[in-house]
């Protein structure tokens, strides 16, 4: 079952990566019409006899109907074709993350070594992305040592997200967690008032008001509440809003590398999380895991096949559902991005509830249902800021 699993995580995840490299909708459509386009009701009419500009003009007239009629068949077909293209990848983004939930948090349940686990998945990605670079799939970025230097900051910022976010749901419950890390605009608006002088719009600050009150609420009402994982959610919303601090004040205009796209940048950063990660992991907790993994195949709960293939699928969920966003969020306006990332949190949370069982507090249900509310406020509000800069 573990195995049929992971052949389909892997399967999922990488058709969906190439044919998003490969199919353009919007190309498609364009070269159909320019090469189905009747050419007659483009030429003049020709000088002859009144009878004959009658016809001329009746011909150019169902020339042109028929023009409008394939243009309107080929551009609803084309909108339609988006549509499903769109509603997969939101789909196959909520499934991986779900997934990437529940498998975590039963690896952590039984193997309590969390930077072990972290360097794990984070390193798994680099079966993913590797050999789509190496068959040409994809094409391989190409950094310059000052490049690398550019990004060693944000793949440390990355380092802490990650490693945040797993000792989180490690130490709490996967809801307490993701209730948690719903309070991210809070720290975003304060490093950019503090590192970019960034003055948002009193509307946009207002919304940050039911997020710290939910997360206060759901926190005090909190069954599974531990200072660890209070902290280790916050360490990861300050790493995530520390990185994209950092890239707009690294990278805001500078051209990093060649065929360095969102993608492959996140591969990048992966791969050098992963080098920061490993002597961290041997630092912090050593090879324990090692012997914790072999004891608790001793206890008869799993095997070493069973085991490895779970750690595994984490991994392999892990980078498919962050691929996948990529590709989702680049298809849709903010609007439908927040709202998107809005439900998203709502889907986990409840999952995660039904997966293990999870008691919620009625607090806690309230506390996290005005956090989020709020999150999507904040969403909106600063995609509303962003417009009258636009004008200007």
């Amino acid at each position: 079952m573990f195995a049929k699993r992971a052949l389909v995580t892997l399967a999922l995840a990488a058709s969906v990566s190439v044919s998003a490299s490969a199919f353009n909708t919007q190309a498609f459509v364009k070269n159909a019409l320019v090469a189905t386009k009747p050419q007659a009701a483009f030429r003049k009419p020709s000088l002859a006899k009144r009878d004959g500009k009658k016809k001329n003009a009746l011909v150019r007239f169902a020339a042109d109907a028929g023009d409008a009629k394939a243009s309107k068949g080929s551009s609803d077909d084309s909108s339609l074709a988006a549509t499903l293209q769109v509603g997969l990848y939101f789909a196959l983004w909520y499934l991986f993350n779900i997934a990437y939930n529940i498998y975590n948090k039963q690896a952590l349940n039984v193997l309590d070594y969390p930077w072990t686990i972290a360097t794990i998945q984070m390193a798994a990605g680099i079966f993913y992305f590797l050999p789509l670079w190496l068959t040409g799939l994809r094409k391989a970025p190409k950094l310059s040592m000052g490049d690398i230097k550019t990004l060693i900051p944000i793949a440390l910022c990355h380092t802490g997200v990650h490693v945040g976010a797993v000792i989180a749901l490690g130490a709490g419950a996967v809801s307490f967690a993701h209730i948690v890390k719903a309070s991210e605009p809070v720290v975003t608006c304060a490093l950019n008032y503090a590192f970019l002088g960034q003055i948002l719009p009193t509307s946009v600050y207002l919304t940050l008001l039911p997020i710290i009150g939910g997360v206060a609420i759901a926190s005090m009402k909190e069954l599974s509440f531990t200072f660890l994982a209070l902290a280790s959610a916050m360490l990861s919303n300050v790493s995530s809003s520390a990185r994209g601090v950092l890239s707009k004040k690294t990278m805001s205009g500078k051209k990093i590398g060649e065929n360095l796209d969102a993608q492959n940048l996140y591969a990048v950063l992966t791969a050098m999380s992963t080098l920061i990660l490993i002597p961290l992991m041997l630092g912090i907790e050593g090879l324990g895991m090692f012997k914790a993994f072999k004891d608790v195949v001793a206890s008869g709960d799993f095997t070493n096949k069973s085991l490895s293939l779970l750690l595994a699928l984490g991994g392999l969920t892990y980078y498919a559902y962050n691929e996948v966003a990529f590709l989702a969020l680049g298809k849709v306006n903010p609007v439908t991005h927040a709202v998107g990332n809005t439900i998203k949190r709502v889907v986990i949370i409840v999952a995660s509830v039904i997966a293990f069982k999870t008691p919620m507090s009625t607090g806690s249900i309230v506390g996290s249902s005005v956090a989020i509310a709020g999150t999507l406020l904040y969403s909106l509000a600063m995609n509303a800021s962003k417009k009258p800069e636009k004008k200007k």
